[in-house]
């Protein structure tokens, strides 16, 4: 088993998966990387709230969110700036209670919220976050 503090070894996405021990993970990184024709980067984060290796997406210069794994689920962030805004809070209506919840404790600081959405199923909010993802691609 690999130690995600570890910063001496970057451990492969196959091995962040079996980590992780749920399909979804493997599902969501397969699913943006042929949504939007990018490859994911494994990156180590010394950051206190979330030390250790994630994974993170960009398409064209702009982050389209990070994955902190954690044992059989895993964190996803998306940064819902200024351009976003608009449309993720046209878009909230028609999402999950909990997304909604998410975004109003999200407290906005310098114009942006940093939305923290635990998936374990493929469920509503694994499709409240493809959505989120769109809105931060195509803004």
């Amino acid at each position: 088993m690999i130690d995600l503090q570890s910063k001496s070894i970057c451990p492969s996405l196959e091995e962040i998966s079996d980590y992780v021990g749920n399909p979804v993970f493997m599902q969501l990184c397969l699913e943006i990387r042929s949504t939007y024709n990018c490859v994911e980067k494994i990156e180590y984060s010394s950051c206190s709230l979330e030390k250790g290796w994630n994974v993170k997406f960009k398409k064209a210069g702009k982050a389209l969110c990070t994955i902190y794994p954690k044992e059989r689920y895993f964190t996803v962030m998306v940064v819902v700036g200024q351009k976003q805004k608009a449309f993720v809070e046209a878009m909230l209506p028609e999402c999950t209670l909990q997304l909604r919840e998410i975004y109003d404790n999200t407290r906005e600081w310098n114009g942006q919220r940093w939305l923290m959405l635990d998936i374990e199923d493929k469920d509503s909010l694994y499709n409240d976050l493809l959505s989120l993802i769109q809105i931060r691609r195509s803004s």
